[in-house]
């Protein structure tokens, strides 16, 4: 089967999107599936796909169809062509910001989240306006859909109204030969070396979007902890800068504990893994998630999470975390106290999240996904429900320990 992935919408390696399709195709490069793949990859983006090199086939996109309304039309206008010329019998395209309308072979997309549907103002119009009705439209022309959540396709059969044997739930996988607990103590020198982190601090990692990453309550909500605790932590953002940004750091310069407020910026993913290990606790309160990567692999380094339930959080965390309403600040501060100041609790959340991060794996995601594929070509997905779709309505097993 000859396999078209589009990857234009990883931003240069700096989103979730980014990490998901990275670890998919390391995944496809592990199995020996017979397939052919063709990536169609923005020139500056090149170098990010060197590891897949010469096992697939990349193709270059010019960079002047990198801005997002260009990169709309280089796929509903130019891809389709591509794929007639390469003769490709599937394309997957693993966002629903870039579906086709066009339809030159089976198409499949991946759709993370539908978050436009529940955080007000998380984009600008245009974007909410993209993302709530002209998507809508597209999902309607794909053939089959993935869902990185059990949350996230029950949103698409709601929202999208994709029937229910068109849409398949595959769960994000952990490279565990990366995220693994390693030592604390030389994470916590390298955090030193490398950060100047040399206080216990609370780890938030994800891009700085407001309101929807909730960066802003998290910063109240550590201001409370040192006012009742007294403790000597810090507070470490490590994520790029996106929409709302602004707001997020101009409540970090007025805050009453700036000095102990970090921005690392972008985080490289050689460096997450010892970030995760050095960090005091990891706080993920997110208004909204498709699925949460962060905390899965924070759990898998053995770092103690806290995490709010939105979206798809409770079902990927389970009970392996200390949950938080992510929309009051005095329940972030509670959890950001109660394990502060017990090890007991640090030590129970450290155990319950090694046992949950199990569950994940992406060779896991990759076989599956190649399912799809082949499930696509053979007609299958639109003859009757295939069984994973089950789990979207079947909440994923939580770990114990808690």
């Amino acid at each position: 089967m000859r396999i078209g992935i589009s990857t234009s919408v990883i931003q240069q390696g700096r989103t979730g999107i980014a990490q998901y399709l990275f670890a998919l195709l390391r995944g496809f490069a592990r199995t020996e599936s017979g397939h052919s793949f063709t990536l169609f990859v923005l020139e500056r983006d090149l170098p990010l796909f060197d590891f897949v090199r010469p096992a697939m086939r990349l193709v270059p996109v010019e960079e002047q169809y990198r801005p997002p309304v260009r990169n709309i039309f280089w796929h509903q206008f130019h891809l389709p062509r591509l794929v007639r010329e390469w003769e490709l019998d599937v394309l997957h395209v693993p966002s629903y910001r870039r579906m086709l309308f066009p339809r030159p072979c089976r198409l499949v997309a991946t759709i993370h989240d539908l978050a436009p549907f529940h955080v007000a103002g998380k984009y600008d119009w245009k974007r909410m306006l993209y993302g709530r009705w002209v998507a809508r439209v597209l999902a309607a022309r794909q053939d089959h859909v993935i869902a990185i959540s059990g949350n996230t396709a029950n949103d698409v059969r709601r929202f999208f109204r994709v029937r229910p044997e068109r849409t398949t739930v595959i769960h994000n996988g952990l490279e565990h030969d990366r995220f693994n607990p390693g030592s604390r103590e030389k994470a916590r020198e390298w955090a030193s070396h490398t950060h100047q982190l040399s206080k216990p601090f609370f780890l938030y990692v994800a891009r700085l979007e407001h309101p929807g990453k909730n960066h802003v309550r998290v910063i109240a909500a550590f201001e409370r902890f040192r006012e009742a605790t007294g403790l000597d932590w810090q507070l470490v953002f490590g994520g790029s800068d996106w929409h709302g940004a602004e707001a997020i750091h101009e409540r970090a310069r007025a805050s009453s504990c700036a000095g102990d407020i970090r921005f690392l910026g972008f985080v490289p993913d050689g460096e997450l893994p010892d970030l995760y290990r050095a960090a005091g606790a990891f706080v993920y309160p997110s208004l909204y998630e498709g699925f949460g990567m962060p905390p899965t692999e924070a759990m898998a380094c053995g770092c103690p999470v806290i995490c709010s339930t939105r979206g798809s959080l409770g079902e990927v965390v389970g009970e392996a975390a200390a949950l938080v309403d992510p929309e009051r600040e005095e329940s972030i501060a509670e959890q950001m106290i109660a394990v502060a100041v017990d090890e007991r609790v640090r030590e129970q959340l450290r155990r319950a999240g090694l046992e949950q991060a199990q569950q994940f794996n992406w060779n896991t995601t990759a076989s599956r996904t190649l399912e799809v594929y082949e499930r696509v070509m053979s007609g299958y997905g639109a003859q009757r429900v295939p069984a994973a779709t089950a789990l979207a309505k079947t909440p994923m097993p939580a770990a114990s320990g808690k």
